[in-house]
């Protein structure tokens, strides 16, 4: 049996391996007829707005993928919301980016749909600390690419230790079931206090508090247990978990009654949009997992739009170079390149790749701002 996982290698990615065979078809076929045209191509999910905003991820990924490619590429920037219309455009010989259409549309499709998941968790609880937890759930080569669009959707951080090596954050966490169970039932404080005893100082004293009996009483005692308790984490199973708001309500109001106001309660399993907006009253913070981590790819597809200069698309497509704006009240306009913009408005497609080299710096914590400000400013709900 071979030592290696099923993993795509960087190599084969940046060579245009990472490939579906029909594209290899083509350059064949084109090189055989001698044919190497110049066009534009435009990376798009849908042709006019339909009134459902997504934020746009993955696109340090893909200007590595085109960097050195004698083409040029526009696109709008990292953390941009878009409702309709291109996101990327491409311009240049054919078959210098044509083996590259899978990649590209996997490195823009899957992160966009997980920033935007990220993004409505983010404003159904505006005030509370959010955490990134569902890396679980997909294929760990994906880590880092979950918690970078979580991150840009805004959330406040994540678990994934590897992830964070490749985005120079720390991840973070406290414990798992598996903790108190392997000190066995009744044992709760054993399992709490090895933790205070054991991590880094840095690491919030946060408790597990639901693993054998009641959360009012585990919680009570797990204060009893850790002199600086920071908070107390509720994951109850859904099978035993009953009405959540009333169960964290109850634990609220006996940690109170105790003289414990400063103890946090934090709640995690299951959660989404819906039940952050029930509960961002009764807790100062959630983690979610597979929400945003398992997010279904946005639809992106590459299509040629401009062969040698003129009008060429396919049937249902829309035909030209196009141009992509947001005016001061939030729309988002698209419109032919050759056309004038709406008055007024700040045109989106910014230079990406010029002469072969990328022109564009990936600033995380700028791209998260822009997120932010952009979700503002065209009214982002998350329904």
């Amino acid at each position: 049996m071979t030592d290696e996982f099923d993993v795509v290698p960087p190599e084969a990615i940046r060579s245009g391996r990472a490939t579906d065979a029909y594209f290899d078809r083509t350059v064949e076929a084109l090189d055989h007829a001698g044919k190497n045209p110049d066009v534009v191509a435009e990376v798009t999910a849908d042709q006019f707005p339909t009134g459902e905003w997504h934020l746009l991820a993955g696109l340090k990924d893909a200007a590595t993928l085109l960097d050195g490619r004698d083409i040029a590429v526009d696109a709008l920037p990292e953390g941009q919301l878009f409702d309709g219309g291109p996101v990327m455009r491409i311009e240049g010989p054919y078959r210098e980016f044509c083996r590259l259409e899978t990649a590209l549309l996997g490195f823009l499709s899957h992160p966009t749909g997980v920033a935007t998941r990220a993004l409505e968790v983010r404003t159904a609880a505006p005030e509370s600390t959010v955490l990134s937890f569902g890396s679980r759930h997909v294929h760990p080569s994906l880590g880092a690419m979950i918690e970078r669009s979580a991150l840009l959707g805004g959330l406040d951080g994540f678990s994934n230790v590897a992830a964070g090596d490749v985005l120079g954050r720390e991840a973070g966490g406290t414990m798992p079931h598996a903790l108190v169970i392997c000190f066995g039932r009744g044992e709760q404080e054993a399992a709490w206090r090895a933790f205070d005893e054991a991590v880094p100082d840095s690491t919030p004293r946060i408790a597990l508090t639901d693993t054998y009996s009641d959360e009012v009483d585990e919680a009570l005692r797990a204060v009893d247990a850790i002199e600086d308790l920071d908070g107390v984490r509720l994951d109850t199973t859904g099978s035993r978990r009953g009405d959540f708001r009333y169960i964290a309500r109850e634990v609220r109001w006996t940690l109170d009654a105790h003289g414990h106001e400063d103890v946090d309660i934090f709640l995690s399993g299951g959660l989404g949009p819906d039940q952050l907006r029930e509960l961002r009253d009764v807790a100062e913070g959630f983690g979610v997992g597979s929400y945003v981590s398992n997010a279904d790819p946005l639809d992106f597809s590459l299509d040629l739009v401009e062969v040698d200069g003129e009008p060429a698309a396919k049937r249902g497509k829309l035909t030209g170079k196009k141009s992509v704006y947001r005016t001061a009240d939030g729309g988002h306009h698209v419109g032919l390149a050759s056309h004038d913009g709406p008055a007024d408005a700040d045109s989106l497609m910014e230079p990406l790749v010029r002469d072969g080299e990328v022109v564009r710096e990936f600033d995380l914590d700028a791209a998260i701002e822009r997120a932010a400000d952009d979700a503002e400013l065209v009214g982002f709900d998350g329904d």
